[in-house]
């Protein structure tokens, strides 16, 4: 399927992108190529395949939350570059907060 210079500026005007006529030319293959490539599944017989909303079963990988033991102090502050009142202490983002 082909995609012509037209089609090319009038997405790239969607997108709000200057582009050269070199980059016109350059994205007018390579969309019409990638249109092909797409273009080619039609060409398949899928009456068997059913419908799916992902190519592989998902499982969940979260695991189930449980209590335990959170680390000693020290430990967690261990790597800190600074500490403050048993705190991370880190440098003002510059931000204000409106009362």
């Amino acid at each position: 399927m082909a995609i012509s210079k037209d089609e090319v500026l009038h997405v790239a005007s969607l997108a709000r992108l200057e582009l050269s006529e070199d980059e016109v030319e350059r994205f007018t293959q390579q969309l019409g190529a990638i249109l092909d490539a797409v273009g080619k599944v039609s060409e398949l017989d899928l009456t068997e395949v059913e419908p799916l909303s992902h190519p592989l079963d998902l499982v969940s990988v979260w695991a189930d939350d449980e209590p335990r033991p959170s680390l000693p102090l020290e430990q967690a502050l261990a790597n800190a570059s600074e500490t403050e009142d048993d705190h991370f202490r880190v440098p003002p983002t510059g931000m204000t907060r409106e009362a």
